[in-house]
């Protein structure tokens, strides 16, 4: 279906999402997130669709809520915009996807950056600036960030930008952990893309398990409790038609076809 606030483009089993306001420097809508949701939910239902790539257009990825279409009605009337609540399932969707790596491709802020810390691979152009500046707006950060932020860089550095708001380069985000590459602008999409289809061309049910176990572990404190959810998942691997045929590809000293074992033995 045609969108308003994003544009899609399919490469070579990777679906790139364009955050599409650049006029706005793609200032993040409730309408954008539910295009976004749409627009995931339905290429991981896609057979054709291996990975997604998330980036923005113009000359910003996002820079943050749009205030004025977000919270005109809490400044006219004094009543705050409930769809907030909507957001709840973002998490599980990236969580439960195909592989989503972000290019950020200039300002990521406020919501634009704390929609992306649930991204498998985070990918920064060298002119990329970051920022969690809720704070300069009174109010705290979404989406899992804080779990997500604190997993990615520490307490030290989570707590330093969560406070101050401060505003931060991509290689200062690359020095903490912030983001896991930076590239130069004219090759940000093809190094995230490229990213994307070495995730994405791997078994999909292999992916999403261990997508799951990187979710439940990262704060996991019972070590007993990580190796059991590692060892279910890995009895479940075993009987999964692409391990049968990543053995046949090994004895048969060939490349594997993950996408063609899974629609002969369904």
């Amino acid at each position: 279906m045609g969108y308003e606030e994003i544009l899609t483009e399919m490469e070579d089993g990777v679906l790139t999402l364009t955050l599409n306001r650049p006029e706005k420097l793609n200032a993040w809508t409730y309408r954008m997130a539910s295009e976004l949701c749409e627009a995931i939910g339905q290429g991981n239902d896609d057979d054709e669709v291996d990975a997604f790539v998330v980036t923005g257009a113009g000359r910003g990825f996002c820079a943050g809520a749009d205030v004025k279409a977000l919270f005109k009605t809490q400044a006219d009337k004094g009543q705050v915009d409930r769809r907030g609540d909507d957001l709840l399932p973002w998490v599980d969707l990236l969580r439960d996807s195909k592989p989503i790596v972000a290019a950020i491709n200039g300002a990521c802020i406020g919501v634009g950056l704390s929609q992306l810390m649930p991204m498998d691979v985070l990918v920064a152009s060298r002119n990329a600036k970051l920022s969690f500046r809720f704070i300069k707006m009174g109010l705290i950060p979404e989406l899992g960030s804080s779990r997500f932020l604190l997993a990615r860089t520490g307490f030290g550095h989570a707590s330093k930008l969560m406070l101050s708001g401060e505003t931060i380069d991509a290689e200062e985000a690359l020095q903490i952990g912030l983001v896991d590459l930076v590239t130069e602008p004219e090759e940000l999409l093809d190094v995230a893309r490229r990213t994307a289809r070495s995730m994405g061309e791997n078994p999909p049910a292999a992916v999403r398990a261990v997508k799951q176990l990187l979710t439940e572990n990262m704060s996991e404190s019972d070590l007993a409790l990580v190796q059991r959810r590692e060892l279910e998942a890995l009895n479940e691997s075993y009987k999964t038609p692409e391990h049968l045929e990543a053995i046949d590809a090994f004895l048969e000293k060939r490349e594997p076809d993950f996408k063609r074992a899974r629609r002969n033995r369904s």
